[in-house]
């Protein structure tokens, strides 16, 4: 089973991401580990992505397209796999069609106003990463895990998130159309219940899917 999992930043992709690769079996298949892995092999294809991060530019769809086909390539996704950040648009949706068969399309719909709220109000500890909501600290400063002091990281800031946000809706949310128009995509709505909750209708049709 092919997936590809769609959402907003903010969305919780990545946590729905984790979950259905530990409850299905399907590596989880992120742009950005890719990169890094990549980089840190000093793979050629690494070291083209790492000169147009360094200089702070995109990496161009050629370049993540062909990293991804060479990921999807390796021996533990033949099998399946779960896509998260990939493709970002159009092009990289077309270019994947021409070596992937995708099976399926799960997209995450949440309310913008939500996803400011979100991303904005979240604040990570600096220490071990664990996440919190502003909302749910009763003012505490540091973590509860871990005792690191808690951070707003420099891109949870109103102007960036409206930023990102813009970009999603420019780039990454005509893929909707695109895997509708393909019949193969499922929506589902993220909101502030707990990830559970929307892992139990994500998984349910998953189940219905493979069964």
């Amino acid at each position: 089973m092919n997936i590809i999992l769609l959402g907003a930043p903010g969305s919780g992709k990545g946590t729905q991401a984790s979950m259905i690769s530990e409850r299905y079996g399907l590596p989880h298949i992120s742009t950005g580990d890719i990169f890094r892995a990549n980089i840190k092999a000093g793979t050629d294809i690494g070291k083209v992505a790492e000169s147009y991060i360094k200089a702070g530019k995109l990496v161009p769809d050629e370049v993540t397209c062909e990293i991804v086909k060479r990921r999807l390539a390796e021996e533990d996704c033949k099998n399946g796999y779960l896509l998260d950040g990939f493709p970002r648009n159009i092009y990289q949706a077309e270019v994947l069609d021409s070596f992937a068969k995708i099976d399926l399309c799960i997209n995450i719909n949440i309310d913008h106003a939500l996803l400011m709220d979100r991303l904005c109000g979240r604040r990570v500890c600096a220490k071990c990463g664990e996440s919190y909501h502003v909302s749910t600290l009763g003012g505490a400063t540091t973590c509860a895990k871990c005792g690191g002091e808690l951070i707003q990281r420099k891109d949870d800031n109103p102007e960036t998130v409206s930023a990102r946000l813009a970009v999603y809706n420019d780039q990454t949310a005509p893929l909707i159309n695109y895997y509708t128009d393909k019949e193969i995509i499922f929506n589902c709505t993220g909101t502030e219940a707990p990830a559970s909750t929307l892992f139990a209708v994500v998984s349910a049709e998953l189940d219905k899917f493979i069964g």
